[in-house]
């Protein structure tokens, strides 16, 4: 049975609303279950990886770095340049698509055990939160009581930790953007050379700060664009975090547990309206009332409700992942055609994405005409007058670098020395002369091609134009 009209109420504000506008502080009674002991060996795995992936390093390159002010990003260790915005775009997309198909399939699964400010709220600030101020009973007793000597001790301690780990958070999300070395290099320095990143820390600080210690589930429901983009993408078939109404209300709806009671032969449902389920939310709504934007699929309730059906004798599962469908229908899961086109898309794009990296040259060389130059006569050899730009997108360093013409006998004369070097992920650029005899040249727009050459060992090519007056030959 769904809600009756009476208890359509949730649907006239969010969760965290009161009948006055107000904010409605959450206080979660701590989880714990067979979910949660995997959403922690998940969330552990996760909070590792992002705290050491800027530190990590493969080939000398940062596992992971998006340093937008300096145009370097790398990604799994593959550096990445402007010049390859395509596959940072391509990355997007997948991304982009690897999520919707996750909502389409499993629904806000994302939320409840990938996203960064579920695991740290749930996994690192809640768990100080009952560490030092006990579980939800404690904490709704604690928030009520005067400002007395505990109640100061307690929320200062929790204060300073909470600003502590975020001060932290900043570091490690500097260290994104920066580099790991150069972060390493201001904090050897000390803040007095580095006021400037000092002060934007402390921002940044004050924001994370601000999300856990005050914001906290407003980020879900408020600012968080996903919540609401599951109503476009979820439809009966999706794999949501479930309340089975047709077991849980049955005829006569639910109800509280009496003695010796014959639930069955009154044709009253299995859930006995304890409410731990709600008062387990991270988010404050009641899943009994359906999918809500709310509801990070968190399986919190889950783990409560079937703690409660073992008590009173009942098979679990009556909150558990299943569609819509499973529940009103009995019908299984079905690999939709929607399904399938969304895997078919991700495929296709991981596919031309792995293709592109792999194909893509560690070198990149761009050789110009300089602007408002035709051509000179040096002797009898036509001369062009080049600019060049050669990346180095490696770990490595080239200290003999040059070009040669190739496909055609001719001449490169470099400005300045005949070699130059390139430092790790460096850029060198300069002038060269290109000196071809007329004979050798077809027509006056002539295609050349040039290698760039470390030592012996040609690293990439370049193609150009060479010009020459209309009458040469």
């Amino acid at each position: 049975m769904l809600p009756t009209h009476n208890d359509e109420e949730f649907r006239d504000r969010i969760g965290t609303i009161d009948d006055d506008g107000k904010r409605a502080w959450v206080f979660p009674k701590k989880p714990s279950g067979k979910f949660y002991r995997y959403r922690k060996i998940v969330s552990w795995f996760l909070l590792l990886f992002l705290v050491a992936a800027p530190f990590v390093k493969i080939n000398g390159n940062q596992f992971l770095l998006f340093n937008v002010l300096e145009r370097r990003f790398n990604i799994f260790g593959f550096p990445f340049w402007p010049q390859d915005f395509h596959l940072i775009v391509i990355t997007m997309i997948i991304g982009v698509v690897f999520v919707a198909l996750f909502t389409v399939v499993f629904g806000r699964i994302f939320c409840g055990w990938i996203c960064p400010q579920t695991i740290f709220m749930e996994m690192v600030f809640r768990r100080i939160e009952y560490w030092i101020e006990g579980d939800r009973g404690a904490q709704i007793k604690l928030a009520k009581q005067q400002w007395d000597t505990e109640k100061i001790k307690k929320r200062a301690l929790k204060w300073f930790i909470f600003f502590i780990i975020s001060f932290a958070i900043a570091n490690v999300f500097l260290a994104y953007v920066t580099g790991s070395d150069k972060l390493i290099q201001m904090v050897e320095q000390g803040p007095a050379d580095n006021l400037g990143t000092l002060i934007a820390l402390l921002i940044f600080t004050g924001v994370f700060y601000f999300i856990y210690a005050q914001f906290r589930e407003q980020v879900c429901i408020i600012a968080c664009p996903y919540g609401r983009l599951q109503g476009a993408l979820l439809d009966n078939k999706s794999i949501i975090v479930a309340y089975d109404h047709k077991r849980g209300e049955k005829e006569a709806g639910r109800g509280k547990m009496v003695k010796n009671e014959n639930r069955a032969a009154i044709g009253k449902g299995d859930c006995i309206d304890c409410k731990l389920c709600v008062a387990v939310c991270p988010t404050g709504i009641d899943i009994r009332n359906g999918t809500q934007l709310e509801c990070i699929n968190c399986t919190a309730c889950i783990d409560e409700c079937n703690t409660v059906m073992d008590k009173v004798g009942l098979p679990q599962g009556l909150i558990r992942y299943a569609s819509e469908d499973e529940i009103t229908k009995k019908q299984k899961f079905v690999f939709t055609a929607r399904m399938k086109g969304y895997t078919a898309v991700l495929f296709i794009l991981t596919g031309i994405f792995i293709g592109m990296l792999f194909l893509r040259n560690e070198v990149e060389a761009t050789v110009l005409r300089l602007p408002g130059q035709l051509f000179e006569h040096k002797g009898d050899n036509i001369s062009n007058v080049f600019t060049y730009k050669v990346i180095n997108k490696t770990a490595k360093d080239f200290n003999n670098v040059h070009f040669e013409l190739k496909g055609l006998q001719g001449e490169v004369k470099m400005v300045g020395a005949s070699t130059f070097k390139i430092k790790r992920e460096g850029i060198a650029q300069g002038t060269l002369f290109v000196e071809i005899n007329p004979a050798f040249l077809k027509s006056d727009k002539t295609k050349i091609t040039l290698g760039v050459y470390e030592g012996d060992k040609l690293i990439e090519t370049e193609t150009t134009n060479f010009l020459a007056p209309r009458s040469f030959n």
